[in-house]
């Protein structure tokens, strides 16, 4: 288990800022009573510029890694080969300065320990101030990793990413999982990737980036499927943006990229897995969709149901409508549409949200929700918020509550 000291973490609290972001959750943590709440944050970020020298040093491919080195003095673009070592698109994400959480998370990690352990650390921190008893950890900067235009990075740097979270990450401590980073653009690098690390401890699932073009229902992807099929294996798309993609390069203001572009992903990868009939193929698989709220799922459902009923000749797999399959995925709550509440509770009806969605916090990231954003809804019996917070990722994931569970709140 990692070591939590005062000094650093738990109540001692070294970085004021980071403090502060999270003090909030901690007080809402305690008057909802959450000691008895199973909670499950199904999305938590781990920056690579942190870990980026450890990450180096466990690529299998000397190319690559040469590569890499030569190169991470530089900023990624379109083309250039991609180095997460000096890119932040934190300043256009924190609102000109105005909301700070990355910047803050950066600031608590510059204070503690490099590598893995800062990282475990700063994880454990957040996850008992925030209540959660265990959480799904992510790359942040890799979510980009799928445009690059150099097809030898990816399989290297997924394979690399792997290794870093099954070997210093998932060992310090049994609260902390993960699904791991597929190279899609290489079907015969993710099956390494799965067959490599499917049984190790602490691998929860599988994990695409969706900012990508390939075809996600095309042939060389069955394999793919089949092995993730085999393993009872969660298979989760996490959606992006993409300033460089041209629709999106229209966009003059980050408000408008990130409303339409997170979405935008997920809506076509779930559209080919559902109209080619992937999930029919496949029924033991279990498909989730990763930061892209929720508000998006409708439309889709209402939109595939009507094309479908007058071109059903062209997918020919579907024994149902396409909403139905829709329905049977699971989505995480992140970034809950809320203004209007009626359409909130409309849209968890709409996709069964007490079964199929999961809480996600989506630190260090601005939009970031605590699990009291759950919690508070009114149209939300208490099991179903007990499901959401945690038992639907329980299921999705195959977690067993800790039966040696410390304090939440930030004691141990």
């Amino acid at each position: 288990m990692s070591s939590l000291g005062d000094e650093h973490l738990g109540l001692g609290y070294a970085d004021p800022g980071h403090r502060e972001l999270l003090a909030r959750a901690a007080e809402q943590a305690a008057d909802r009573g959450f000691d008895d709440v199973f909670i499950v944050d199904s999305d938590f970020h781990v920056n690579e510029q942190s870990y980026w020298r450890e990450l180096l040093g466990l690529l299998d491919d000397e190319v690559v890694q040469h590569m890499l080195k030569v190169n991470g003095a530089r900023a990624a673009g379109p083309g250039r080969v991609w180095v997460p070592a000096e890119v932040n698109l934190g300043g256009v994400q924190e609102v000109a300065g105005r909301i700070q959480t990355e910047t803050a998370w950066a600031d608590a990690r510059a204070g503690g320990s490099a590598g893995a352990a800062g990282e475990v650390d700063l994880v454990l921190e957040a996850m008992a101030m925030m209540g959660a008893d265990c959480v799904s950890l992510f790359p942040d900067l890799l979510l980009g990793l799928g445009t690059n235009r150099f097809p030898e990075l990816e399989p290297a740097i997924a394979h690399a990413h792997g290794r870093w979270l099954t070997e210093r990450v998932f060992p310090l401590d049994d609260r902390i999982k993960g699904m791991l980073y597929l190279p899609w653009s290489d079907p015969d690098a993710c099956l390494r990737v799965i067959e490599e690390f499917g049984a190790m401890d602490g691998v929860v699932g599988f994990m695409i980036t969706s900012v990508r073009y390939e075809a996600t229902a095309s042939r060389p992807y069955m394999k793919v499927y089949r092995a993730l099929e085999e393993r009872g294996a969660a298979l989760g798309f996490h959606s992006a943006f993409d300033y460089y993609e041209r629709s999106t390069a229209m966009f003059n203001n980050f408000l408008s990229v990130h409303a339409i572009g997170f979405p935008y992903y997920n809506l076509v990868h779930a559209t080919n897995l559902v109209i080619n009939g992937i999930p029919e193929r496949f029924p033991g698989l279990k498909f989730f969709f990763i930061e892209g709220g929720l508000s998006w799922v409708p439309f889709l459902m209402q939109r595939l149901d009507s094309e479908y009923t007058m071109r059903q000749s062209e997918a020919p797999s579907l024994e149902r409508l396409p909403s139905e399959y829709l329905r049977e995925f699971f989505y995480t709550t992140q970034p809950l549409e809320a203004t209007s509440i009626g359409d909130l509770q409309r849209t968890m009806e709409m996709i069964g949200a007490p079964s199929r969605l999961t809480w996600a916090s989506d630190w260090p990231h601005w939009d970031w929700d605590p699990p009291s954003r759950i919690w508070d809804l009114p149209f939300l019996d208490e099991a179903a918020k007990r499901d959401i917070l945690g038992g639907n990722a329980r299921r999705l994931f195959g977690l067993t509550e800790p039966s040696n569970q410390p304090a939440k709140g930030g004691e141990r």
